[in-house]
């Protein structure tokens, strides 16, 4: 008897959960090595200087900087192509499924960027980083989910996905739009020519990868030499991937790659970057630096402001009818829900080195603090309140 194959939603979730445990297992070890001897040898890694030069285009950094514009340019491109499977074809592709996820994710980002201000805004420093607690690290929150079991609805865990995805794009408008800077007119002039080849290629069902691997190369240099932020170009490449082979139905050249892809970065290019990132040296962290404004903002914005941000906002859409809560979802299971988003360790980390990698801030204060902080009383209160509330519902039945 041969066993039935996992549909692709159901393999989603559980590549998803498991990175989690990986993401926080790569965390933990880094927090671990930068609170012991080892850790001038941590930071002696990461600052290593790696350099490539073509002629005149020379691209010269250091090892973290490669991981964060290089390797965070994979982690961009997949949510790219998440995003437009799930708007042609997946749960998106409904306007209905579209209206509560999108309202909670405008929530979920608006709330705790007031609450970090309300800390920071007269700090014209520190107001920098209004964008950290508004992400939301998906990974994480399907990694609780499966702490869960198989009492979660999966209409819970589309929901939690699709306001993910919103809160990924929200997060790469705000990347482009305020943390780009001496932009580079010739080097966008380049991104541009690329864009109709790539369209081209599409059109014409191109579905061999190395066209676009190739141009995918040169959109990455040039927009990491025009000063908007490079790992943008992976979701601009994305958008030009075909959903389709008109040659043969079966075949969908995004859906292969972003099957190909998901080990990828579920596994390696989260874990190398969280390795890289989360690496906090506690022992000199004085309650000053801890109760800094900017610490104590993204904490208090990611666990207060995405409980009260994404449950209002979904509980007024509800309210007006705009919208109705999914398939065996209550309001407390969406409140919990609401609370399990304020765990925002990858895409905050990620928004936070770009927020303060230049201003050599952090010899005041520590950003990583207030993400690991929030991150970890969210994850705690979302799975307490969740479980009671599925306990619960599991037992009326």
């Amino acid at each position: 008897m041969t066993q039935e194959k996992p549909s692709f939603i159901a393999e989603f979730f559980q590549k998803e959960s498991a990175g989690g445990m990986v993401l926080c297992a790569a965390a933990i070890i880094a927090i671990i090595i930068a609170n012991s001897p080892l850790e001038p040898y941590y930071e002696l890694l990461l600052s290593t200087p790696m350099e490539i030069r073509v002629g005149a285009l020379e691209i010269a950094k250091p090892l973290l900087l490669w991981i964060n514009d290089g390797l965070m340019a994979i982690f961009f491109f997949l949510i790219g192509l998440e995003l437009k499977r799930e708007l042609i074809e997946g749960e998106l592709a409904d306007r209905r499924n579209i209206i509560l996820p999108a309202v909670g994710a405008i929530g979920g980002m608006a709330m705790p960027a007031v609450i970090y201000l309300a800390f920071n805004h007269q700090d014209p420093v520190s107001d920098n980083g209004w964008a950290i607690p508004a992400a939301t690290d998906i990974a994480f929150a399907l990694g609780v989910l499966a702490l869960l079991g198989s009492k979660v609805p999966t209409a819970l865990k589309v929901f939690i996905t699709s306001l993910a995805i919103f809160d990924d794009v929200g997060a790469i408008i705000i990347i482009a739009l305020f943390y780009t800077d001496n932009l580079s007119i010739e080097a966008l002039v380049v991104v541009i020519m690329c864009l109709p080849i790539l369209f081209y290629l599409n059109k014409t069902n191109v579905v061999t990868k190395s066209p676009y691997v190739l141009i995918s190369i040169v959109v990455w240099v040039a927009t990491l030499k025009s000063g908007v932020h490079a790992t943008l170009a992976g979701v601009l490449v994305a958008m030009f991937i075909p959903i389709r082979n008109e040659n043969d139905p079966h075949d969908s050249p995004l859906k292969v790659l972003e099957h190909d892809l998901h080990p990828i970065v579920t596994y390696f290019v989260l874990p190398v970057f969280a390795f890289a990132n989360a690496g906090l040296n506690v022992t000199g962290v004085t309650s000053e630096q801890f109760f800094h404004g900017v610490p104590m903002g993204i904490a208090l914005g990611l666990f207060f402001g995405k409980q009260i941000g994404i449950f209002g906002l979904c509980y007024v859409c509800i309210k007006l009818g705009f919208s109705s809560l999914p398939n065996k979802m209550t309001w407390t299971s969406l409140y919990a829900t609401s609370a399990l988003c304020g765990i925002g360790f990858t895409m905050s980390l990620f928004i936070g080195s770009l927020a303060f990698e230049q201003t050599g801030a952090q010899v005041l204060f520590d950003e990583r603090l207030g993400i690991l902080l929030g991150s970890i009383l969210s994850g705690i209160f979302g799975y307490w309140l969740l479980n009671r509330c599925l306990e619960q519902a599991a037992t009326n039945q």
